[in-house]
């Protein structure tokens, strides 16, 4: 807490290390570019400290992750809360791509990354691998970094990561909120662990509404559904 009464969140390295401390710099400077209602805003950092600190508003609903996973939740079983959450979060990443100072790639979109207000407001956090990217440049060459079940194929094979890379990320953030499904399964096997690959394969045998979260299909229209799931696709 703050002398002022506000709640604060504050980011802490576990370990002392160069990459961690790179990471930590990164994350300053971005996010010192960046003004957005669906971005953690960063109100300070500390360096007086052996290990780092960043100082955030405190987001005090958990992650989206958690959000989606919990089924004692009845707000996560609205669709309609559910597609306002994939708008705020899109808006974000548009953005971060076109719209701030200097474009931005986050390089790791993923639900335990995107964060919920009080509100139930989306906001995208975690910013320790992003990269600006000059205006000139359309894609960054790099070690492969991010999480998988969200990495783009082509970025991982080519380690060019392009803003394309972000919104494949976002497509599955987008099929968790439509299926309810973990991004890697751990009771499917084989190609289909993975839920990209699984709605896929669903998608071209035309059982989408099979694998899509039971409340979503209730109070969805079919057509509603299908342009949902075209999105994602």
């Amino acid at each position: 807490m703050l002398t002022d009464g506000r709640i604060v969140a504050i980011k802490k390295s576990k370990v002392v290390s160069e990459s961690q401390l790179k990471q930590f710099i990164n994350e300053v400077v971005i996010l010192s570019q960046v003004n957005h209602r669906n971005v953690v805003r960063l109100l300070g950092c500390c360096l007086e400290t052996e290990v780092p600190l960043l100082v955030s508003e405190f987001i005090s609903n958990g992650t989206l992750y958690e959000f989606i996973q919990d089924e004692t939740n009845e707000f996560a079983t609205s669709l309609k809360m559910r597609l306002q959450i994939a708008r705020e979060v899109a808006g974000a990443l548009s953005y971060l791509h076109s719209s701030s100072s200097i474009p931005i790639y986050h390089r790791d979109i993923k639900t335990t990354n995107i964060l919920l207000d009080e509100k139930y407001k989306a906001k995208i956090s975690d910013f320790g691998t992003s990269r600006f990217v000059s205006i000139d440049e359309t894609h960054l060459t790099t070690l492969v970094k991010g999480t998988f079940g969200y990495l783009d194929p082509e970025y991982f094979q080519s380690s060019q990561f392009t803003e394309k890379s972000d919104v494949y990320s976002f497509g599955v953030v987008l099929l968790e909120l439509l299926t309810r499904e973990k991004p890697i399964s751990l009771t499917r096997f084989g190609d289909n662990r993975s839920l990209a690959t699984h709605f896929v394969v669903a998608m071209e045998e035309g059982r989408i509404l099979s694998i899509l979260d039971e409340m979503n299909v209730k109070e969805g229209s079919m057509s509603e559904l299908l342009s949902i799931a075209n999105l994602a696709l």
